[in-house]
């Protein structure tokens, strides 16, 4: 039985990891096909990491922008790229948005592929040993 949910649990954590590196590919594809402009930071949201493992919790800042699009509209948005430092309002961000419509629009900073990569390695090693830890203390 506890093969199962480790089983599961390895099955459950290779989607969300497939589907993180989906989720970036298209983000990225999306921010090389579109057409740029330098928007301007209005202010930010605060918020804390999740503390997910041995990590402490941290504050971190997602900066609010603004920017004018081809038909002259101010647009706003927020992205998702996080700070350690709270971003200084009046400070410039190149972005990216949608031509169709530029309210949508991603900060031009490419999610870390590094990060993602070295999630392979280190799932890896987590699932055979959790798996060797299952076998040597069995619960019966």
């Amino acid at each position: 039985m506890l093969y199962i949910v480790w089983g599961l649990f390895v099955l459950a954590a290779a989607a969300a990891r497939i589907h993180a590196v989906r989720k970036t590919k298209r983000q990225e594809q999306l921010i090389n096909a579109w057409p740029k402009a330098e928007a301007t930071v209005t202010g930010s949201r605060a918020g804390w990491t999740s503390g997910a493992g041995n990590a402490s919790r941290s504050r971190r800042y997602w900066p609010t922008y603004q920017f004018t699009g081809p038909d002259g509209v101010l647009h706003l948005g927020e992205s998702e790229v996080s700070y350690i430092q709270r971003p200084v309002p009046g400070s410039v961000l190149k972005v990216a948005y949608n031509p169709a419509d530029p309210g949508q629009s991603f900060q031009v900073d490419h999610p870390s592929r590094q990060v993602l990569g070295c999630l392979i390695p280190i799932f890896a090693v987590f699932a055979v040993a959790s798996f060797w830890f299952i076998g040597v203390f069995p619960l019966s």
